[in-house]
């Protein structure tokens, strides 16, 4: 099989659980460090799949790399070759896919519950996931920004501060939030927390502090490793030989 794409745009953000989960079922990858001066492939055809991880950038930056993952995106659609994104990478694929990158109505930061919607289109990436929780899920947020809806796609999930949580379209699973943390992303995320919360006096709901978000990461953490778990394998059942 061709590897998977990981795409990394800072250090921090890198694949987290989603690499454990690939190499736990020896499914091959390759890490494009964006952040290290890599080039974005001409050719996505190259690749089984693409997955897009999270950064600290806006996708509306001028940045010389994103018109040309922008592309890419286009390109493995074209070609049938699936496509993932958290939170920025979800951001990318709305773009790519001639969505619209805004301000969020309330910045949000740490753990939150999310709902899933209900229609045929998301029972088929939550499958029997969803009679066992209900379809809340619990998920990671760390994000100012988010997408529309794009043309084609699907509104899969959604939360009280800001609707748009996830998409599909096709093969595709664009989300706003992250499944793909690691007790050691977190801790490294938090050391960023202050400069992140300037100005949010008094802190939203919507944001936790360090102290809540670890303390809440051994309860929260295994629920969203099963919702993880879940959309990772039907997402690699699209991948491409």
């Amino acid at each position: 099989m061709k590897p998977i794409a990981i795409f990394r745009y800072t250090k921090s953000e890198g694949p987290g659980y989603f690499a454990t989960f690939l190499d736990s079922r020896s499914i091959p990858w390759q890490l494009i460090a964006i952040d290290q001066g890599e080039a974005v492939p001409a050719d996505a055809d190259a690749f089984s799949g693409l997955c897009l991880m999270g950064g600290p950038m806006s996708v509306n930056d001028p940045l010389p790399w994103i018109d040309a993952l922008c592309a890419l995106i286009r390109a493995a659609d074209a070609n049938g070759i699936p496509v993932i994104g958290h939170c920025l990478g979800g951001q990318l694929m709305s773009k790519a896919f001639g969505g619209q990158i805004t301000r969020s109505p309330i910045k949000e930061i740490g753990w939150g519950n999310t709902r899933v919607e209900d229609h045929a289109g998301a029972r088929r990436w939550f499958g029997d996931w969803l009679t066992e929780t209900g379809g809340q899920a619990d998920v990671f947020q760390w994000h100012g920004e988010t997408f529309s809806i794009p043309s084609g796609a699907q509104h899969l999930l959604a939360n009280d501060f800001c609707r748009n949580q996830m998409f599909s379209r096709g093969p595709h699973l664009a989300m706003q939030c992250h499944v793909e943390m690691t007790p050691e992303m977190i801790a490294e995320w938090c050391t960023s927390w202050p400069d992140e919360v300037v100005g949010l006096k008094p802190l939203p709901a919507s944001v936790q502090t360090p102290d809540q978000m670890r303390a809440e990461t051994p309860t929260r953490l295994p629920s969203m490793r099963r919702l993880a778990d879940q959309l990772y394998s039907v997402w690699i059942k699209g991948l491409k030989a």
